[in-house]
């Protein structure tokens, strides 16, 4: 069975294994043993309730728990941007007209901003490629938003998640190598370790002042502006489904887009429900239903049939020993 479980220090060959697959880009996840070891002592405090809830950064693991593999990652930080700026780029449409002429033109900006201080941040969604498909995408996403509804008031009123920008088969980055790159003068992958590694001044000395005219760039940045790395189409799918929509607002180094929801409209945080644990073979269901516990502390996911009457849930011994919980326990559940 595949079970979404907390991560902690134990997983740091795992979570290397990880983020060496992952690719150039993924900023969540750098090929740096010390920066993923801080990582996961982190997660473990913030599971654990010893960290200010603001600063907390919950790392989860897909395990297969016939086999011990642990097959992807995803995480949920309670919030970003209030002690590192979180940099963007905006995408601001500026109409000039002359009526004389006839003529009335949109030029396009790209506009540092700092605009999601103290929001939530859904990421780090990745999985070995062997794992990307019967559902398991599904379950490791959707459970960072049952994580969030378990205990809703530790996570703030809006959550965005950023999506990679395009790469070419040769690993270049179009819109790094025109554009970031020359404010930037450093290799894309050192840019991409000092933004998760540093406090970011390095991006406030250097990134520019004044807008950029999205016209006057090479055709090659253009065409990437908002675009999604096509590993992060399936992603871009899962958050579009749970309500997450574009909010013109770009990375600054690749211009990978931003997505955003206010947090009680996510589909799956809205719709869970916390429900009494009955056991029970031989369910009937059509089909498997996400089930978690009900707090930060202890939780777990997996999907499983479950039979839900009334203010109660059926699920069978082995979700229940999945979650570690027994009957009479509160679960929560999203059919």
């Amino acid at each position: 069975m595949l079970i979404v479980r907390p991560a902690g220090p134990a997983d740091l060959a795992h979570l290397l294994e990880l983020a060496i697959l992952s690719g150039p880009g993924f900023t969540s996840l750098p090929e740096d043993a010390d920066v993923l070891t801080e990582r996961l002592e982190l997660s473990q405090k913030s599971f654990l309730g010893q960290v200010p809830w603001e600063e907390a950064w919950y790392t989860l693991m897909l395990e297969d728990s016939d086999t011990g593999d642990i097959d992807g990652i995803g995480s949920v930080k309670a919030t970003v941007g209030l002690k590192r700026p979180f940099f963007s780029f905006r995408l601001v449409n500026n109409i000039v007209q002359s009526p004389s002429l006839g003529v009335k033109l949109n030029h396009q900006t790209l506009v540092l901003v700092n605009e999601c201080a103290g929001w939530s941040e859904v990421g780090s969604l990745f999985l070995k490629a062997d794992r990307r498909r019967g559902g398991a995408g599904r379950l490791l996403a959707q459970s960072r938003y049952m994580l969030i509804g378990a205990q809703p008031e530790m996570f703030a009123d809006n959550v965005l998640a950023e999506l990679r920008g395009v790469f070419t088969p040769d690993g270049a980055c179009p819109f790094w190598d025109h554009v970031a790159h020359k404010f930037f003068p450093m290799d894309f992958d050192d840019a991409d370790r000092m933004t998760g590694s540093t406090d970011k001044q390095f991006i406030l000395d250097l990134a520019p002042r004044h807008p950029i005219y999205v016209e006057l760039l090479p055709e090659p940045a253009r065409a990437v502006i908002g675009k999604v790395h096509p590993q992060g189409i399936p992603a871009m799918a899962l958050l579009e489904s749970e309500g997450f929509r574009i909010n013109g607002l770009v990375d600054i180094f690749d211009a990978g887009p931003t997505v955003s929801c206010g947090r009680d409209n996510i589909r799956t945080v809205r719709d869970a429900r916390a429900l009494k644990v009955e056991l029970g073979e031989d369910i009937q269901a059509e089909l498997p239903a996400l089930v978690s516990t009900d707090s930060i502390a202890n939780f777990r996911a997996v999907r499983a049939k479950v039979d839900i009457h009334g203010d109660s849930v059926t699920i069978p011994s082995e979700a229940a020993n999945a979650l570690r919980v027994k009957a009479g326990d509160i679960v929560r559940v999203k059919v």
